[in-house]
C-alpha cells in the first residue's frame, strides 16, 4: 500500500470518528490518533487550520473531513467499488465465529454460498439483529447480511438512555453490538457484503445476489435502513467539518461563546440544541414548519436565555470563505434574512428506505417503504420486513426490534409449516 501518512483528529463519543477508524482498520492501514478531547495542543491544532468538527483524517497532508468513504478511498489509492477481505481463510472463518476476541461479521465465502440458510436477515440494525436472535434461537439456521455494520441509524446514534431493560446510558454502537451478539451466540452468522438484487421467484429457495455470489434462504427478512435524501443545502457539502456538523457530542466543543444555529423539525433537533445551550453564546433554532415530528417538546429550550427558536424558518444557503460566516434563511413570511453565525447544526428529515435493490421483487408504496401485515408478511410467501423499511408512525430502535422478532417467529411458521405462529416464551 506504500508508504501512506495517516493522521485522525478525533474526539470521544463521536461516531463518524468511529465509522474512519473502523474503516482504517479493515482496510489495514496504520495512522495516528489524535483526540481532540482530551488534548488541547490537538483542539487549537485544528482551530488553527479553520476545522471545526471531527473527524478530521489527513492523508500524506491531504484532509477528508468527516466519514466520507469515497474521497478516503480516493486517497488511499483504493479503489472505489472495492471491499476490504476482512478474513479470506475459510477455516479460520469457522473458528472465529465461535470467538468472542475476534470481529463479528465476516467474509462470505464458498461455505456460506453452498448451504441454503432457513433464515437471512438482510440488515444488521435493530430490526435485523432482533430477527436473527429470535430466528436462531428458534432453531432455524439464520444468516444475517450486512454492508455497513456501523454506519446505520442506531450505530451512529450517540446516546441512548431509554431502551427498556437497559438502565445505563449507552451508545447506540453499544447497545447494537449486544444485540447482534446475543444472536451470535444462539447460532446466527454475520457477514459483511452488499445486496446487488433479489430474486424471489422461487416458491422453495430465495436467491440473494451478493458481490461474491448468490446466498441461498427458504426464508428472509428485509430489515434495511432509511436514509436521507440526497439533496444538499447550498454551501452545506463545501462547509462541512468547516461550520456545519451534525452531531453535537462530536463538535460542541468548537463552538464555545460562539453563535450557531440549529436547523431541523424532529427529536433529534432539540436535543442538540439543549446540548449546544451549554457552550455556545446564542443558538438559533430554526423549525421549518410549524411543529416538531414525534413525541418531543420545547419547554425545556424555550426557558434558556441562549436559546432563541424560530418557527417556519427555513435555511437557504451557507455562505463563507474560508469557514461558515453567514447564513441565508427564509423566513415565516417567505422573505430572506441574512444572519451571522459560527456554526451550523443541520438535522433534516425526510428519510427514504433502502429499498431500491428489491426493483418489483415485493410490492412497496411509492417513497419505497414494502407493503406489510400485521405478521410482517410481504406479499410474497417467505419474505418478510420491518423497520425503517416498512412505513411507521415513529422511527425508534424498540420498534424496529419488535418488527424483527414478529418476523422471525413468522419466519418459523412458514419454515416448519407450522398453523400458526409459534411465539418464544421461555
Amino acid at each position: 500500500m506504500g508508504n501512506i501518512e495517516i493522521v485522525l483528529y478525533s474526539s470521544t463519543g463521536c461516531p463518524y470518528c468511529e465509522k474512519v477508524k473502523t474503516f482504517l482498520k479493515d482496510w489495514g492501514f496504520p495512522y495516528e490518533e489524535r483526540n481532540v478531547s482530551i488534548n488541547k495542543e490537538y483542539f487549537d491544532q485544528l482551530q488553527a487550520k479553520k476545522i471545526f468538527g471531527t473527524p478530521a483524517t489527513f492523508i500524506n497532508g491531504k484532509l477528508a473531513l468527516g466519514f466520507q468513504e469515497k474521497k478516503l478511498k480516493k486517497l488511499l489509492g483504493l479503489d472505489e467499488d472495492a471491499t476490504p477481505a476482512i478474513i479470506a481463510n475459510e477455516n479460520q472463518l469457522e473458528v472465529n465465529h465461535h470467538s468472542n476476541e475476534r470481529e463479528l461479521f465476516q467474509a462470505v465465502t464458498n461455505n456460506i454460498l453452498d448451504e441454503v440458510f432457513d433464515f437471512v436477515a438482510i440488515g444488521a440494525g435493530p430490526a435485523g439483529a432482533s430477527a436473527a436472535v429470535y430466528g436462531a434461537r428458534g432453531k432455524l439456521k439464520t444468516l444475517v447480511i450486512d454492508k455497513a455494520p456501523k454506519a446505520g441509524t442506531l450505530a451512529v446514534t450517540h446516546k441512548i438512555a431509554n431502551y427498556p431493560g437497559v438502565k445505563e446510558e449507552l451508545t447506540g454502537l453499544e447497545l447494537l453490538t449486544r444485540m447482534q451478539e446475543q444472536a451470535r451466540d444462539f447460532g446466527a452468522r454475520f457477514v459483511r457484503s452488499t445486496v446487488l438484487s433479489v430474486d424471489f421467484s422461487d416458491e422453495e429457495v430465495k436467491k440473494i445476489q451478493v458481490a461474491e455470489g448468490t446466498i441461498k434462504a427458504k426464508s428472509v427478512f428485509i430489515g434495511v435502513g432509511a436514509k436521507a435524501p440526497s439533496g444538499k443545502i447550498s454551501g452545506e457539502e463545501e462547509f462541512t467539518g468547516r461550520g456545519v456538523s451534525y452531531c453535537s457530542t462530536c463538535d460542541a466543543a468548537f463552538y464555545q461563546d460562539r453563535i450557531v444555529a440549529v436547523v431541523g423539525d424532529n427529536e433529534e433537533a432539540v436535543h442538540e440544541a439543549e446540548t449546544l445551550s451549554k457552550f455556545c453564546s446564542e443558538v438559533k433554532v430554526l423549525i421549518p414548519t410549524n411543529s416538531l415530528k414525534g413525541e418531543v417538546s420545547l419547554d425545556e429550550l424555550e426557558q434558556k436565555a441562549n436559546v432563541k427558536i424560530y418557527k417556519k424558518y427555513r435555511l437557504k444557503e451557507i455562505t463563507g470563505t474560508d469557514a461558515v460566516e453567514n447564513i441565508i434563511v427564509l423566513d415565516d413570511q417567505k422573505k430572506e434574512q441574512t444572519w451571522a453565525v459560527d456554526g451550523v447544526f443541520i438535522y433534516l428529515g425526510g428519510i427514504k428506505p433502502g429499498t431500491d435493490f428489491l426493483g418489483t421483487a415485493v410490492d412497496r408504496d411509492e417513497d419505497g417503504y414494502i407493503n406489510v401485515d400485521e405478521n410482517m408478511r410481504t406479499n410474497v410467501e417467505g419474505v418478510f420486513a420491518g423497520g425503517d423499511a416498512r412505513r411507521t408512525p415513529i422511527k425508534q430502535a424498540i420498534l424496529s426490534a419488535a418488527d424483527g422478532a414478529i418476523a422471525a417467529m413468522s419466519a418459523d411458521q412458514y419454515v416448519n409449516n407450522r398453523s400458526k405462529v409459534r411465539p418464544q416464551y421461555s
